[in-house]
Order: structure tokens, then sequence, then C-alpha cells
């Protein structure tokens, strides 16, 4: 996941690692918090893999800093996870987020609809806590408050989601 932000941040355009910590931390920070430690060896990572560069630039105020560029190398590696993605990334709400914050880097609107496409089959599937076998359960199928809680948003968001993803899908294929 934050690997993907990375990749899909730098893609928009080059960033010293504050900004890009910045913006990360606003896309996922409610999530799990990004912290230096996690950041700047994802940065490596990514950065020996050949995915992102460093060059040195003067501050504008303080001492020069390391700003971060993607590579052509990066470019075509967030294109193929984007096109790709490995299936936590369609299963995981928080992973789709981040997913959905990048989709539109996919220049094709048939690659766009086939990963959408992916989770509309993941959220139509009968999930188990919320069925009966082969019977979906109701709110009132709950004996306590906090479970029909839990049912009740987790099927108004899908519901939600799903509609989105046919209204979407039908303006991505036509």
């Amino acid at each position: 996941m934050l690997e993907l932000a990375i990749l899909g941040f730098l893609y928009d355009e080059p960033l010293h690692g504050y900004d890009l910590r910045r913006r990360i931390a606003a896309l996922t920070g409610h999530v799990r918090p990004i912290a230096d430690g996690t950041l700047y060896p994802a940065i490596k990572r990514l950065e020996r893999d050949g995915w992102l560069s460093k060059n040195l630039q003067p501050g504008t105020v303080a001492a020069p800093r390391q700003v971060l560029h993607l590579t052509a190398a990066g470019r075509a590696e967030l294109q193929r996870r984007l096109r790709e993605p490995e299936e936590l990334f369609v299963t995981d709400e928080n992973r789709w987020f981040t997913m959905l914050a990048f989709l539109r880097h996919l220049e094709s609107p048939a690659d766009q609809a086939a990963v959408l496409r992916r989770r509309l089959t993941f959220l139509t599937q009968p999930a188990s806590f919320f069925w009966d076998g082969d019977r979906p359960l109701r709110a009132a199928d709950f004996d306590d408050p906090f479970r029909q809680g839990l049912f009740t948003i987790a099927t108004a968001t899908s519901r939600t989601e799903i509609q989105w993803l046919r209204e979407t899908l039908t303006k991505l294929e036509h």
C-alpha cells in the first residue's frame, strides 16, 4: 500500500520526502500512520529497484533538500500494479482506496474497467458473515445492536459502492 502511494504521488510530480509523507498521511494516515522509519526505507527500496531517483535542489528558505522523481521504470511499475493489482488490493477496503486514488493514471478505460469489474465481482459474492447458507441475512437476524450496526453500515456501504461501480463501468465501457 505504501509503495503504491509513493509511486502514485510521484507519478503526479516530483516531491521531497516531507511533502510525500504529508500526502500519504492525508490518504492513508487514518488507517495506518506513516512514520519516517517506515517511509524512508520504502523510498530506499524503490530507489534500489530503479523506480525512483533523487536529486539535490536548493531549499527556498533552508538547506538544500532531496527531491524524489519517478523514473521511466517506476512509471511502468505503477502502471503494472494498477493494471494487475494483487488480490488484496481488490478485496481489502483500505488497499482498494489507495488503488482508487491512483487508478486515473491508467490511460486505458478498458484497463480501468477491468480493475473495477474485479472489485464489483468481489462485492457481489456472498460474504459468509452476512449469509446463512444461501440466504442473505437482515439486520433483524442479529440479536445484538452492535452486530446489527455492523451489518447496517457494511451493507449500506457495499450498496453505495456497487452502484458507483456500475455507473462508472457504464461510462468507461461506452
